[in-house]
């Protein structure tokens, strides 16, 4: 494969995967109200990775689960209970206000990764956490009790489960051998899918409505955002730094937000948006901090030369 192509592959998937994952927000938060959120994340999670299973099958491609303890704890924490904090927060709140604190998700990681990838914070990207954090804040607004508390921590519980997945998988690609990306990402969604199903049956919830559209949903949601989504966020996680491949579905709340707007009419009140916007100039910030380094080292690597 060329140079040329390896670069553009990983930014073709990030375009794919930003406009998968931006409109489902919509069509998941349409799905509960047929389903209850964990029978949902337990379902959509089982059938992305029954596809992945397919597939592999099909492309004559080994079933065997790769590092099985780690790939257990992978599956548990960034599909199990991503999926369920998630869900859960959809049903609180509005598909746009929980893409936004949920893609909190790379300053969660930006922190983890400095005590667990030694990744130390430096330089403009202190500036983006504190730009982040009061974004996060004014959106949370805890100040304010007519507002819905629950939903928003909800989000930003998931955006931490995600960034510990983050952390967890750059350290088995770092200690492990190489291992098939489909396999992981389908056994991955294995996991989740009893974790999430577990917490289904203990908890009360209401029967699934098995309409036509609920299928539809739930057959888009499981193999194109779930199945073929988290293939594509591991592909990009294991082609970049855990910054940038954090920072690379940027677009996904923007897109979330618009159509959620569009199609449900959801709101935001001036706070609200002044913590996007301080959100999104944060992950700007950083974007441009690890994009600086990089070029940085580029420069002294061809220097030395």
């Amino acid at each position: 494969m060329s140079k040329t192509k390896k670069q553009w592959l990983p930014l073709l998937a990030l375009i794919v995967l930003s406009s998968i994952w931006g409109y489902s927000w919509v069509l998941a938060k349409a799905a509960l109200e047929h389903v209850g959120p964990f029978t949902f994340a337990a379902q959509r999670a089982f059938l992305g990775a029954f596809a992945l299973m397919v597939a592999l099958k099909l492309s004559g491609r080994s079933l065997r689960l790769p590092s099985p303890k780690k790939t257990i704890l992978i599956g548990l924490v960034q599909t199990g209970a991503f999926l369920i904090f998630q869900t859960w927060a959809l049903v609180e709140g509005g598909a746009g206000k929980t893409a936004v604190l949920i893609f909190t998700m790379p300053i969660w990681t930006l922190f983890l990764a400095w005590p667990v990838l030694g990744e130390r914070i430096r330089g403009g990207q202190w500036w983006a956490t504190v730009s982040t954090l009061v974004g996060l804040v004014l959106i949370i607004a805890p100040w304010d009790m007519h507002t819905s508390l629950l939903s928003k921590l909800l989000g930003v519980m998931a955006a931490l489960f995600w960034a510990i997945g983050n952390i967890l998988i750059k350290r088995m690609q770092a200690d492990s051998a190489e291992f098939d990306l489909v396999g992981l990402t389908g056994w991955q969604m294995f996991f989740g899918a009893l974790l999430a199903g577990i917490v289904s049956l203990v908890v009360p919830e209401r029967s699934v409505d098995w309409s036509h559209n609920y299928i539809g949903i739930l057959a888009f949601i499981s193999i194109v955002s779930t199945g073929l989504g988290w293939f594509l966020w591991i592909y990009i996680l294991g082609r970049l730094p855990a910054w940038e491949a954090s920072l690379s579905v940027l677009g996904t709340p923007v897109i979330a937000m618009v159509s959620s707007r569009i199609q449900t009419g959801e709101s935001f009140t001036k706070t609200e948006l002044s913590g996007v916007f301080l959100i999104a100039a944060g992950l700007a910030i950083l974007s441009a901090a690890g994009w600086w380094a990089t070029r940085r080292v580029t420069q002294d690597t061809t220097f030395s030369d």
